[in-house]
């Protein structure tokens, strides 16, 4: 375990934007969770500030400035595993179609995960090619794209508090949404160690043809080289896609200094090189302003946001 004093979130977040929070608190061995609550608590209370689980910040957007935060992150965690075999036992590319159960560590990163399921051939998340994220951070968003959320996957969880320590819920006994998770419990830090997820055997290299169509579809609607925090609003509704309405309001590439609305996906906010928060949250509010004149709809972040 490693404590941090004053890390920067311009450092730790997919929209390279943020200030310092006054120290981070990194988690590395099972073992250091015996005396993370402790260590949690002593630094909360001697530097009056608030506890924060971060992945790999794909979906922050931080003020820059100081900010009364002890970050808690994991790092590690090792590779997935092969719980539960279909059929009898033996896993037949092509053939076994019976669901593949795999353990997933939190803090294992989406990219790294679809490398390892196409290596073995299981299928089942390959619309998930070109997701920045962690496993962990996926799971508290209800992380989707092109119609696959994580709620349709997962088996169950192991969630880590202070106040419980580690505990596996049943997937049946949580509650997912619209980029919105709920584990029932009413702690206020929740970890998330590792996942169980549902996949399916197939051929590696029909799961990699996939893996790589959607990737090629994402490359060319949305700006994934680009550093971005992916969507920055929330849909309205299915009839009114937060881009589409973007779109007509005439922010599609509206840029100011070096953070803009990308020219291929109007609800991406990219950070263009020497990119402000203030700039930032000032196109956000620029773009709540033109919608809601417009179509009368009040427009949601997406993104987490730390003011």
């Amino acid at each position: 375990m490693k404590v941090t004093r004053g890390p920067l979130l311009a450092d730790r977040t997919t929209l390279r934007l943020g200030g310092k929070a006054m120290a981070e608190i990194v988690v590395r061995e099972s073992p250091d969770l015996d005396d993370l609550a402790g260590l949690l608590a002593e630094q909360t209370a001697k530097l009056g500030a608030r506890p924060m689980v971060l992945g790999e910040g794909s979906n922050i957007l931080a003020a820059n400035r100081d900010l009364d935060l002890v970050l808690l992150r994991l790092e590690g965690g090792g590779d997935p595993e092969i719980m539960e075999l279909g059929g009898d036992g033996n896993q037949i590319p092509g053939k076994d179609r019976e669901g593949v159960r795999i353990r997933v560590p939190g803090a294992l990163r989406l990219p790294r995960l679809l490398g390892w399921c196409a290596a073995r051939g299981l299928r089942g998340l390959e619309p998930w090619a070109g997701i920045p994220g962690s496993v962990g951070g996926a799971v508290a968003m209800n992380a989707g794209s092109y119609g696959l959320e994580m709620g349709q996957v997962l088996e169950r969880v192991l969630i880590w508090t202070p106040e419980r320590g580690g505990r596996w819920l049943d997937a049946a006994d949580l509650q997912f949404g619209y980029r919105r998770f709920d584990s029932g419990l009413d702690d206020a830090v929740q970890l998330v160690l590792a996942a169980e997820l549902r996949v399916e055997s197939d051929v590696p290299d029909e799961v990699r043809a996939r893996m790589r169509k959607w990737f090629d579809r994402k490359k060319q609607t949305q700006p994934i080289t680009m550093a971005s925090a992916g969507c920055v609003f929330k849909n309205p509704d299915e009839e009114n896609p937060a881009g589409r309405l973007l779109d007509l309001v005439g922010l599609r590439g509206f840029q100011r200094g070096d953070m803009a609305f990308s020219e291929l996906h109007a609800n991406f906010l990219i950070n263009l090189g020497g990119g402000s928060a203030d700039d930032a949250f000032a196109l956000l509010d620029l773009a709540r302003e033109r919608v809601a004149s417009r179509f009368g709809l009040e427009l949601e972040t997406e993104v987490k946001v730390l003011a």
